[in-house]
């Protein structure tokens, strides 16, 4: 249950979605609105579906990709930018009709009324291409935010342009409601009473620092006035964004991981008899994020960043673009504005892919299988691929 890290966005295979109506929404194509359910992208990758978990004999993902606290206790549709599914918290009303739940994964906190991953996403990248191909004295072709719509700058991202403290804290709040829910309907459903929570919080598609092929490109870094060879290098490899957003955009994540642990003290102490576990995936992925390596983006654990171009009919082309080479300001304009008006068609970038879901599958089991703890944190070893749990 919960938001994108938990559906399988990014991981592919994506299975059709019942919207409220009770329809079983299969791809509607490129072109369609983005509150069709299926963009909730639940994938048959996601760590739920793949994770070794002993004695489980069925699996429900109920997760929604941009999936709010509000989603849990209300319809998705009822608010602005949602999908057209039903409560997450009634879906599992439906479940407990016929199954005994044993273990809940949840993932929420991302996106809430104060901000979302996808906005931050946007911000950043967007930020790093406008200041590549945009002169600061070229004012007549803007750059657009690629969700927002809105006039991008062209400076790197600062911690308060991804969530301030006053955000966050609004958002654990929220947050924290919303789960507080989940955990009385839980008691409430559950056959027998026995069940276990995991909350899990968020891994950082991005390295702290990128990889020496990506310092520069043409003798241009990202310190000065249009770097376009740059852009295209680090698109490719799927990072467009500054380096000195980097560390900001770690914060963001650290602050979200703060955000599920808190949320997760409160309803321990709230919920003494029932097992809650906090997850901690912060470092599930070190070693094989985003340019962190030269031959990025292959062999990562995350997706790269994907746009599409648009036909003569201004609809998408179906095809996502893995080189920018050749274009210019004009044509990022464009492209830029395919993700504005039809978000699907971005919407994965920046998330855990296949790989990625497999490794959290591996830490979601660790969760599952630990006694007498209600913290896991699950490290990889950047060196060697490993996993620890502790």
């Amino acid at each position: 249950m919960g938001d994108s890290f938990i559906s399988g966005e990014g991981a592919g295979d994506y299975q059709p979605v019942v919207d409220v109506n009770g329809v079983p929404q299969g791809f509607p194509g490129w072109a369609a609105p983005n509150n069709n359910a299926f963009f909730c992208h639940r994938s048959a990758n996601a760590s739920l579906l793949v994770a070794p978990l002993a004695g489980i004999d069925a699996r429900f993902n109920l997760a929604c990709s941009g999936g709010q606290p509000h989603d849990f206790a209300n319809d998705s549709v009822n608010r602005a930018k949602g999908r057209t599914v039903e409560a997450q918290i009634d879906q599992l009303r439906t479940v407990a009709q016929n199954y005994d739940i044993d273990v809940v994964l949840v993932g929420l906190g991302s996106n809430n009324s104060s901000f979302t991953f996808g906005d931050a996403a946007a911000e950043c990248a967007g930020r790093f291409v406008a200041d590549g191909y945009i002169g600061w004295w070229e004012f007549w072709v803007p750059m657009i935010n690629w969700i927002t719509g809105a006039t991008s700058p062209q400076s790197p991202c600062t911690a308060n342009d991804l969530a301030t403290a006053q955000e966050l804290a609004a958002a654990q709040a929220e947050t924290t409601a919303a789960l507080r829910t989940l955990m009385q309907v839980l008691d409430e459903i559950d056959a027998d009473g026995q069940h276990r929570v995991i909350m899990q919080d968020y891994t950082n598609p991005l390295p702290t620092e990128y990889d020496n092929k990506f310092y520069s490109e043409g003798g241009r870094t990202d310190t000065r006035d249009k770097f376009r060879d740059l852009v295209r290098e680090r698109y490719a490899a799927g990072c467009p964004a500054h380096r000195a957003s980097l560390g900001p955009a770690h914060q963001f994540s650290q602050g979200l991981g703060s955000l599920v642990q808190g949320a997760h003290a409160t309803l321990r102490a709230e919920f003494p008899n029932d097992e809650l576990v906090y997850l901690n995936v912060q470092h599930a992925f070190d070693g094989a994020r985003l340019c962190e390596n030269a031959a990025s983006p292959t062999g990562t654990l995350a997706t790269p960043v994907r746009l599409m171009d648009k036909t003569g009919a201004g609809v998408p082309t179906g095809v996502h673009l893995t080189s920018i080479n050749g274009t210019d300001k004009l044509d990022i304009a464009r492209i830029q504005g395919v993700c504005t008006d039809f978000f699907q068609t971005c919407q994965e970038s920046w998330h855990p892919n296949a790989a990625g879901h497999a490794v959290l599958g591996q830490c979601l089991a660790a969760a599952v299988a630990v006694t007498n703890d209600d913290r896991i944190d699950c490290v990889r070893n950047p060196y060697s691929g490993a996993l620890s749990a502790s």
